[in-house]
């Protein structure tokens, strides 16, 4: 946003993730990865049960970013460092909280913002971070 200022922080969201959610992701993404689908295979590798896409997780999360500057064509870069995985239990599903902050502007205007994500307060996305251009005529 035009106005911004370093250390505004954008509206805090939470995001109810569910097996639905990861079946419609694997539909769109074309990854049918057992792992985000089935219990019984993921327990057999290891995990704790089925775990949401890193990709969806993230794409989640940059909404929290589309939806303060309310356009998503604005977001020009935006990277993340996958810490843990999202686990979705059934039928319970996840939470996935996303907060944000305005860490810098550049010369051009765009806005750094510095997000963090977590699901029953553990950080799930590190070193996330996006680059917006603020609204036009803001």
């Amino acid at each position: 946003m035009s106005t911004a200022q370093i250390g505004d922080e954008l509206p805090a969201r939470e995001f109810p993730i569910s097996r639905l959610d990861l079946v419609r992701y694997a539909g769109a993404s074309g990854d049918f990865n057992p792992i985000h689908w089935n219990e019984r295979f993921a327990k057999s590798v290891g995990l704790p049960d089925v775990i949401a896409h890193g990709m969806y997780t993230m794409a989640v999360a940059a909404q929290v970013v589309t939806d303060w500057v309310h356009d998503p064509g604005a977001l020009i870069e935006y990277g993340v460092r996958f810490t843990r995985p999202v686990v979705v239990p059934d039928p319970a599903g996840a939470t996935l909280t996303v907060t944000g902050k305005v860490t810098g502007i550049r010369a051009d205007g765009v806005l750094e913002i510095e997000l963090t994500a977590t699901v029953d307060g553990q950080t799930v996305l590190a070193k996330a971070r996006a680059a917006v251009r603020p609204p036009r005529g803001d």
